[in-house]
């Protein structure tokens, strides 16, 4: 047995291999493996062949890395000036959201006829998850709140799912911008809504169009009947009632009252009481009716020509960018046919082109 020349401790019999010596082995016998294994190594390598595709096709692409917090938005509407607001609808819904789990900040702001409320979570917070959970603290409040208050969620989007914007123009003046307002409210909107991936579909600029009675208030004195009773009437007509079977001959037949408003005529027609004869007295006797637009809280303007009607297209939380956009061009395409003589869709803002160049 030798000894070590200097404490005399016998030396270790045993030899460490080197790294490089054992890496090698590694790599001899991964070699050997696939040389007597050819079909698995085929199998295997056209499986991340497969993968690596269906990755490309499906790896969310966006060149605005959404680094916002997991928030939703509670958007409340009433009537009222931004201080009874803020008593009544704004703090109510605030201290409600407080006992919310996984709950790190909440901003409450009012204005003038409507409120939003901010409820932001911890990072990591499921959006879905903290939806359900707002959802669930607000039905507490809700019946609370004064009467006429209008309560919903904003959508499961954050402030980067602006993807896609555009405009309706019609050169030819065939519309006027109601009508294409109205054609974005009611048919285009619904279209793109409908497209996987997208959350809302937001309009700008046009006139909502409105049924506009306007009362007379010396007629009103001289009727000594107050502006309530006028409305109420109005609200009354404008409805449909059921009523039960009747049978004659065997046949059962059902029985209704139609009340649909649908034109300036019809509220014209509605009564609204009775003069000292017995007379029944109409809204027009009182008023007029005329149709006109709803107040403006914004307009939007394409490259200085003018007012023009406009749509925003906002993804999804956690959608692939890319192909929402894609699948929203698809849809225009596929609805041009059916849009009114004259009307363009001018395209203003398409995230696309940015994300492309960024992979490229």
């Amino acid at each position: 047995m030798a000894t070590h020349p200097s404490s005399g401790e016998p030396a270790s019999a045993q030899t460490q291999e080197h790294p490089t010596l054992r890496q090698g082995g590694f790599i001899e016998k991964i070699i050997e493996f696939s040389a007597h294994n050819k079909f698995l190594v085929l199998i295997f390598i056209f499986a991340t062949l497969v993968g690596a595709v269906w990755a490309m096709k499906n790896v969310p692409l966006d060149a605005i890395p959404d680094l916002s917090d997991t928030q939703v938005i509670i958007y409340s509407r009433w009537d009222r000036s931004p201080d009874i607001i803020e008593d009544q609808v704004t703090y109510p819904i605030v201290t409600a959201m407080l006992g919310a789990p996984r709950v790190k900040a909440i901003r409450g702001f009012s204005d003038f006829g409507f409120s939003y409320v901010y409820v932001i979570f911890k990072d990591g917070t499921d959006i879905y998850w903290a939806r359900s959970r707002t959802l669930e603290y607000l039905s507490k409040i809700i019946p609370r709140l004064p009467e006429g208050v209008r309560t919903e969620l904003g959508p499961d989007a954050t402030g980067v799912g602006w993807v896609f914007q555009y405009a309706l123009v019609d050169e030819t003046g065939q519309h006027d911008l109601q009508e294409l307002r109205s054609f974005q409210d009611w048919y285009l909107r619904y279209y793109l809504q409908s497209v996987p991936g997208v959350a809302e579909v937001a309009s700008i600029g046009g006139f909502v169009k409105q049924y506009q009675v306007t009362i007379d208030p010396n007629r009103l004195l001289a009727y000594n009947m107050p502006l309530t009773h006028i409305i109420e009437a109005i609200r009354q007509s404008n409805q449909e009632v059921g009523g039960r079977l009747l049978e004659f001959s065997g046949a059962e037949y059902m029985v209704r009252g139609r009340g649909y408003l649908k034109s300036v005529e019809d509220i014209e027609r509605i009564v609204v009481g009775t003069d000292q004869n017995g007379t029944p007295m109409l809204v027009k006797h009182i008023g007029s009716v005329a149709l006109g637009p709803d107040i403006r809280r914004g307009l939007a303007d394409l490259d200085g020509r003018g007012d023009v009607v406009g749509g925003t297209v906002i993804m999804r939380y956690g959608e692939n960018a890319l192909n929402v956009i894609n699948r929203v061009k698809a849809k225009i395409e596929e609805v041009k046919p059916s849009f009114p003589p004259g009307v363009e869709l001018v395209v203003t803002y398409d995230r696309s082109e940015l994300i492309l160049e960024a992979i490229a």
